[in-house]
């Protein structure tokens, strides 16, 4: 019974989030523009999030480039293990992974946030006040996340390519520049515009995802713990669900 609640749940807040998100998109281009809230924001769930990131994106050249290894020196192909790490990382691990420590961090920080102003009734106090909450908390914070996620996953790439290049010299004698030169002819044009332009939708679901469940938080601090966890939960599911489409749609529109 448990698990077929958890179903119910999980498609009354598709439903309600697809309102919401309507009503988004409705507010998004009515002026005035809170142009200092935003930048506010992305500083806040931005700049901040730099030195997890960091981390991880190093990580993930590391280990991929530890793994790789091994298994290209059995063919007798591991001068293409520059190329391999950087494909990997730009078209599929580099905007994955820093979605979901994205959601991990920023969505929670937003359904708590907004949770425990719903809960405080301070959201029923802006809108007392003549202030559209809904503008001022929501469309804000949403325009944030979808900026800031594209810029964050372009230095994962980065970080994790320099990463890759650590797991390289452990393994063989390769120079910095070569490194570079071997990643530059494997990449192309149409590597690099699908991993990042679907970021600007993991930014979205991030954003609009916890806003919509801490802005409709009750009960209290147990709402508010559950906008915060359901946030997280809701969009990783949300970001690997549409990841999925977005690959496929990448092979058709680029097949080569």
């Amino acid at each position: 019974m448990k698990f077929v609640e958890n179903i119910k749940y999980f498609f009354s807040v598709i439903g309600g989030l697809t309102d919401f998100t309507i009503r988004f998109f409705l507010e998004v281009f009515r002026p005035p523009y809170e142009i200092s809230e935003i930048r506010k924001h992305m500083d806040e769930l931005g700049v901040k999030t730099f030195s997890i990131v960091s981390v991880t994106g190093f990580i993930i050249g590391l280990v991929l480039g530890m793994q790789s290894q091994p298994v290209l020196a059995r063919f007798g192909a591991e001068m293409f293990l520059p190329g391999m790490i950087a494909l990997s990382v730009i078209r599929e691990l580099g905007p994955v992974l820093t979605a979901l420590i994205f959601a991990g961090r920023v969505g929670s920080g937003i359904g708590a946030e907004l949770g425990s102003m719903r809960v405080t009734e301070q959201i029923d106090a802006m809108e007392v006040s003549a202030v559209d909450p809904f503008r001022f908390l929501v469309v804000t914070r949403v325009i944030a996340t979808t900026l800031m996620l594209p810029l964050l996953t372009i230095y994962v790439d980065f970080i994790a390519i320099l990463g890759g290049y650590v797991a390289v010299i452990i393994t063989q004698n390769m120079t910095f520049p070569y490194y570079i030169q071997l990643i530059l002819d494997a990449i192309r044009f149409s590597d690099l515009i699908p991993g990042i332009s679907k970021t600007f939708v993991f930014g979205f679901v991030v954003g609009i995802v916890g806003s919509y469940l801490g802005f409709n938080a009750s009960k209290g601090t147990e709402g508010v713990g559950k906008a915060s966890t359901t946030s997280v939960v809701i969009s990783s599911l949300l970001i690997l669900l549409i990841d999925s489409v977005l690959v496929r749609l990448t092979l058709i529109i680029f097949p080569d």
